[in-house]
């Protein structure tokens, strides 16, 4: 078992959002307002909904960390729903139920088949577990884990790379660029392509759809040898995919060239070794996106993901009432109109709780000063052979 894991609870318009992260290291300093940015930045974006404008997510620490270090325990970590003031008819833990039942399931959603699954009768029931409201505590479980990775050297950043079909040009990217600011609503890099998404999003809302995208999520400064190839669950790569996978709306998942890969003769895939004047180790290309055969190999790790469009349309879908079993418009729940660069916040996060994982799977998680310890032991053993 992993020394590393976390646990969510709650509800989008319950009381609060929990989330419970066990297996950090003690002495690590937990920097709160960090933690606050990026929450802040998963509710940004051009294109978001009515409930950003509600919510100002505040993160509260409730256990494991005393004066500003942590323990070694586990790390609760508490965000509150002020919307549950409008809602606590509709959400009470207790009483009996108030308000219209929900019963037109939405497609594309985890309605239809959650209230099978649960023998349930009210559409909410599902909804507000399934609702990527639950990403704010992976948003804030990430950032602890950007903390550890930052103590260690080791940074995550990200970009989007597509709304709606429209690209940026990737050729003009300076990737060194990458995480700083850049004053774009959709943290793209590209002002021209950004200009056309935002156009693409105007259109989108008026016409009551919603669009999906790709964002891209780079790793840097780790150590190559992390993972592991000798068992198919010990895998980086496919750790990451499925961390990936299980934000919500993720239909897609590339690393390196990805599905290039498949398209491509081997001559212009895979990326040749070289030694410099001083005998290091170096690539001119990254195509595999820094990991080989299930391990880093000391470049870059780069991640893109595909969302899909939200399924919660305001120029509803057609679709079904579970209870009286007629057609009927799905319902309008509220929602976004576009949240690609929310997405790429939450995928930083679930990126930096793997990469934060695989470092205490392979150099212990009681003492940060013993992670650096066998960590700096490591890259001196590896020297300028990787």
């Amino acid at each position: 078992m992993s020394m590393l894991r976390f646990m969510t609870a709650g509800e989008s318009h319950g009381p609060c959002l929990t989330a419970i992260l066990e297996g950090l290291p003690a002495g690590l300093k937990i920097d709160l307002e960090a933690i606050n940015r990026d929450l802040a930045r998963r509710q940004q974006g051009y294109g978001r909904g009515g409930r950003m404008k509600i919510e100002k997510d505040k993160v509260e620490i409730v256990s494991g960390v005393r004066f500003g270090e942590t323990l070694g325990g586990p790390v609760t970590l508490q965000v509150v729903n002020k919307d549950f003031a409008n809602w606590t008819d509709r959400m009470a833990v207790f009483g009996e139920p108030a308000g219209p039942k929900v019963t037109a399931a939405r497609p594309g959603h985890a309605d239809l088949t959650g209230v099978k699954k649960y023998d349930r009768k009210d559409v909410r029931d599902i909804l507000e577990r399934s609702s990527a409201r639950e990403t704010t505590m992976r948003v804030a479980v990430g950032a602890v884990c950007k903390e550890f990775l930052r103590a260690l050297g080791i940074s995550i950043v990200s970009q989007v790379t597509n709304i709606g079909g429209v690209a940026v040009d990737l050729s003009k990217i300076d990737r060194s660029r990458l995480g700083t600011e850049n004053g774009s609503e959709l943290n793209c890099y590209d002002a021209e392509a950004e200009q056309q998404m935002k156009a693409k999003i105007d259109a989108a809302k008026q016409a009551g759809d919603t669009l999906g995208g790709i964002f891209e999520v780079t790793v840097r400064g780790l150590p190559a040898g992390l993972g592991s190839h000798i068992q198919w669950d010990r895998r980086l790569d496919a750790k990451l995919a499925a961390a990936m996978m299980s934000i919500q709306a993720i239909k897609g998942v590339e690393i390196g060239a990805g599905f290039d890969c498949a398209i491509l003769p081997g001559s212009q895939i895979h990326d040749e070794v070289f030694l410099d004047e001083t005998g290091e180790v170096y690539r001119k290309t990254n195509r595999a996106g820094g990991l080989e055969g299930g391990m880093t190999n000391g470049e870059e790790v780069v991640v893109k993901a595909a969302m899909k469009p939200i399924p919660t349309l305001m120029t509803p879908l057609h679709s079904i009432d579970i209870e009286s079993r007629e057609a009927v418009l799905a319902c309008k729940e509220r929602s976004d109109t576009c949240a690609v660069s929310a997405a790429a916040v939450v995928g930083e996060a679930m990126t930096a709780f793997v990469m934060a994982e695989a470092i205490c799977d392979k150099f212990g998680a009681d003492a940060l000063v013993d992670v650096k310890a066998a960590m700096d032991s490591y890259k001196q053993r590896i020297g300028k052979d990787w």
